[in-house]
């Protein structure tokens, strides 16, 4: 388990639209053998083959194709490629689009993926078999189909109020790869891309990416963020070299200031690591984070170079729902999803572990008689604790 290492990016000062905040991040060497490029497929729906009898549905609405060289010489980007189909199916029916896999190669220096849906597929697919040892509680559909069918739900980004204004009237700076989307500065996604002629042709696709509930929430119900401008105090400045002293330090605490407070709940965690697809001295990854409760988690996809720095990341972040999910499936498989243990190790009863997999939708792993047994030991513990208060005193 490793850390996320933005060595190489730095952040500056942020732009604010509403309750949408947008932090710049530049490199100072762009990475100039690795290049990204966006391809349309419209508004279908996407169909993923992602093993045998195994299909991942989702709005995919483009896919990244990256382009690298063997030698470290310059790559040309394609550029963001239009098409139309003449032959477009009727209004009355849905288009599919069929994806052979979320990363597949399309030439020898050539890789298309599916940008967000390589790191959801990694997060659906969790524990997707379901119980490892068939125990007495669960369910004959728990132990033959798993949790088949994984069912999350997102937003795209022209929903989330203010964004597409935000990406509108954003000033890109030059050497620009990335940027951090803050909305009522909760951290929504990290975006880094190798170059900055990427960064300029794919700016408008964060409109196109998929946010959680928190964040749309957030969008429609915060107010304005403050806006943090730089104070400089002319009593200190003598000359033009003292001014620009002043203003590197300004630019510095920012910067320190956004890496250590506003993006540490992204930056100081570990995650767990799994490789995609090698590309000479990259290598395309999904991460998944060890699930903290009631605390910012984050899944997300890399690009990653022979030392380990980042050119390419995308991040999406997990609602608390989402977050129990992943903690509960976790603990269970660690378990041998064992109910009784489990719960010991989580410090509760078993039915308030079953309690807890109802919940957050996972009811249909226990049997019907087990879960029924767990709501009426639950309604008896809590009739038991309200009969057990003392009666209150009238005046």
């Amino acid at each position: 388990m490793t850390t996320l290492d933005l060595t190489g990016l730095t952040a500056r000062p942020s732009q604010v639209w509403g309750a949408v905040r947008l932090v710049p991040l530049v490199r100072d060497e762009p990475v100039v053998d690795l290049r990204l490029r966006s391809q349309l497929y419209g508004g279908a729906t996407g169909l993923v083959e992602v093993g045998p009898r195994a299909v991942y549905t989702s709005y995919i609405p483009h896919g990244f194709v990256a382009t690298w060289t063997d030698d470290g010489t310059p790559a040309a980007a394609y550029g963001t490629q239009l098409s139309t189909d003449g032959n477009a199916a009727p209004a009355a029916t849905m288009g599919l689009h069929i994806h052979r896999r979320m990363a597949r190669r399309q030439a020898r220096d050539r890789l298309r993926f599916l940008p967000m849906n390589l790191a959801l597929e990694g997060y659906l697919a969790l524990h997707f078999g379901g119980p490892s040892i068939a125990w007495e509680e669960w369910s004959q559909r728990a132990i033959s189909q798993g949790l088949s069918p994984r069912v999350e739900e997102a937003f795209v980004g022209a929903e989330v109020s203010g964004l597409a204004d935000a990406l509108r009237i954003f000033e890109i700076h030059p050497n620009q790869c990335g940027v951090m989307l803050y909305v009522g500065d909760a951290l929504a996604s990290a975006f880094v891309v190798p170059h900055p002629d990427d960064y300029r042709a794919l700016h408008p696709t964060l409109l196109q990416d998929l946010y959680g509930e928190l964040i749309y929430t957030y969008a429609m119900l915060m107010p304005p963020v403050q806006d943090f401008r730089a104070r400089i105090s002319d009593s200190q400045i003598r000359s033009l070299a003292h001014l620009r002293t002043a203003v590197a330090e300004q630019e510095h605490d920012w910067t320190c200031f956004h890496d250590t407070t506003m993006a540490a709940g992204l930056l100081e965690h570990a995650y767990t690591w799994q490789s995609v697809y090698r590309m000479r001295r990259f290598t395309l990854s999904r991460f998944l984070p060890q699930f903290r409760l009631q605390q910012e988690n984050y899944i997300g996809e890399a690009i990653t170079d022979d030392r380990g720095r980042i050119a390419y990341l995308k991040t999406f972040r997990l609602s608390e729902t989402q977050v129990r999910r992943g903690h509960l499936l976790s603990r269970l498989a660690a378990n041998d999803w064992h109910l009784a243990n489990t719960a010991h190790e989580l410090g509760i009863e078993c039915y308030q572990l079953g309690i807890r997999l109802s919940s957050v939708g996972f009811n249909f792993l226990l049997r019907q008689d087990v879960m029924d047994g767990y709501r009426k030991q639950g309604r008896t513990r809590t009739g038991r604790a309200r009969h057990d208060q003392p009666a209150r005193r009238s005046k």
